[in-house]
């Protein structure tokens, strides 16, 4: 996702009226473009940098949902909403477990890294880099963990 496919999302749901949406987009434009100026890349936006923001996001948005009280059925659906639109936008983190320890092994291979438990530190500083936004770093931690002898 680029920002500028973002902005042109924002200025669309502007056109067609849809005020709740617009506003979430532009959260969302605001969120990326404040990250870009603490990074001091304003003027070089990646992908990478947009779908770390929109992870981030999304991950806001989904502790939102859950953590809303039970009573607040407005809220709920109101943050519900909101996280529809997130995900429209967020990319898609890749889950399957086996998938996720071929990768690693992969990775492992070209390394020349041995997958023995004292090595874990620096499995996990080779595999993250390559990972991040694609892959919640979680349960790579929870496979890399299970694969180490």
């Amino acid at each position: 996702m680029t920002l500028e496919v973002l902005q042109s999302e924002m200025i669309t749901a502007l056109k067609s009226g849809n005020k709740f949406r617009k506003h979430v987009i532009s959260t969302l434009v605001d969120a990326v473009k404040n990250t870009a100026i603490n990074k001091n890349c304003r003027d070089n936006i990646t992908e990478a940098l947009v779908d770390e923001v929109m992870l981030k996001c999304k991950k806001t948005a989904q502790e939102m949902v859950e953590t809303c009280p039970a009573g607040r059925v407005d809220l709920l659906i109101q943050y519900q909403n909101q996280l529809e639109i997130i995900n429209e936008f967020a990319p898609v983190l890749m889950t399957d477990e086996a998938e996720i320890r071929d990768k690693i092994l992969e990775i492992l291979g070209e390394n020349d890294i041995e997958p023995v438990k004292k090595n874990k530190g620096l499995v996990m500083k080779t595999i993250a880099p390559k990972f991040k936004g694609k892959v919640d770093m979680g349960i790579v931690n929870k496979v890399v963990g299970g694969m180490l002898v």
